[in-house]
């Protein structure tokens, strides 16, 4: 009963949010059929269900050991419940049922940008056009929730299997369990628990702890480096590089650049706007996070081809000393001691 007093309350402070019994969630998803899970993720698996006899909607399973408590639960309903952005991911329900917690979303047909982006044949599928509009999108999102929103919010775990796609190829940005709100007239937070996805925290957070609306600035711009090139940023030396952002800056320091854009791209993209991406992208990824632009001047540029550019400064790049990309929700601060900072100079 504990329980179930937990999410009615929830939905209690957010009225337009629905309870949903754990009952109607094991019919709408046929008892979590295989058949139904949509993805899985760091904090659990997705499914596909149907509520109400004919609303489709998206599922999110919390598995118990993800790391995702009720705080970062509560932390999730509350934030998102408050959001109101085309570009955001929008939830309608939640459950809590002993040990299980359960978020229910819009459902998104076209899932996750990262299933296009490294998909293989399913790259074809986005011409420069729409990744072009998805990298605007997604930029749109990000300075609804650092400035247009009631409070300043920081993601704190973009990245491209967060970043839902609708029907019309229409980015949504979702996850909101890392999110932290700022009050006021606060600009920088630290913390001893460092949760995201290496390869996308920005150096200060990765190192230090330390993550500002410049920390989603420099997340966002791997995305965008990523949906250019169709190359992961886990993706360790390649061409000889250590990572996809090393790789971009020698390209534009060459006067290279378009050798970045994916070859999937090459009948369809307009140059002038992808250089334009690739300059974004590299300001973004300034190690000084001071020097990275807030998400409404990276709105503009993005937005205004006349806007002139300043110069960026050779990024910092992260050595991992594991193979794969670690997705954390855990305690890992010690993780952060498993990377080295790597500077590399332009040819």
């Amino acid at each position: 009963m504990q329980g179930y007093m937990s999410a009615t309350e929830l939905c209690d402070e957010n009225r337009d949010l629905q309870f949903v019994s754990f009952a109607d969630i094991i019919t709408a998803t046929n008892n979590f059929s295989q058949d139904n899970m949509l993805g899985q993720g760091g904090f659990g698996k997705v499914y596909k269900g149907i509520l109400d006899s004919n609303r489709i909607v998206a599922i999110k399973r919390l598995s118990q050991g993800s790391g995702q408590g009720l705080d970062e639960f509560r932390n999730e309903v509350v934030m998102i419940a408050n959001l109101q952005h085309r570009n955001l991911v929008r939830l309608l329900g939640c459950c809590i049922h002993g040990d299980e917690k359960l978020l229910v979303y819009e459902y998104l047909p076209n899932t996750s940008l990262d299933i296009f982006i490294f998909g293989g044949a399913s790259k074809y599928v986005l011409d420069w056009h729409t990744r072009f509009n998805i990298i605007k999108g997604i930029s749109r999102g990000l300075l609804y929730l650092h400035q247009d929103s009631r409070l300043t919010i920081i993601h704190r775990d973009l990245k491209p299997s967060n970043i839902l796609l609708d029907a019309d190829m229409n980015p949504k940005i979702s996850d909101f369990g890392m999110a932290r709100i700022f009050g006021g007239n606060q600009q920088e937070a630290n913390t001893n628990r460092v949760v995201g996805t290496y390869g996308y925290m920005s150096p200060e957070y990765a190192m230090d702890g330390a993550f500002s609306v410049k920390s989603d600035t420099y997340s966002f711009s791997v995305v965008l480096l990523e949906i250019i090139s169709g190359i992961k940023i886990s993706l360790t030396r390649f061409k000889g590089f250590p990572n996809l952002l090393a790789y971009a800056w020698s390209l534009w320091q060459d006067g290279k650049a378009m050798d970045l854009v994916d070859t999937s791209l090459v009948e369809t993209c307009s140059p002038s706007e992808a250089l334009r991406c690739i300059h974004i992208g590299l300001l973004c990824v300034q190690d000084n996070p001071n020097n990275r632009p807030l998400m409404s001047s990276v709105v503009f540029m993005l937005e205004n081809e006349t806007a002139a550019l300043s110069v960026p400064k050779q990024p910092l790049y992260f050595t991992q000393r594991y193979p794969e990309t670690q997705e954390t929700g855990d305690n890992s601060k010690n993780s952060v001691n498993n990377m080295s900072l790597t500077v590399l100079e332009g040819r």
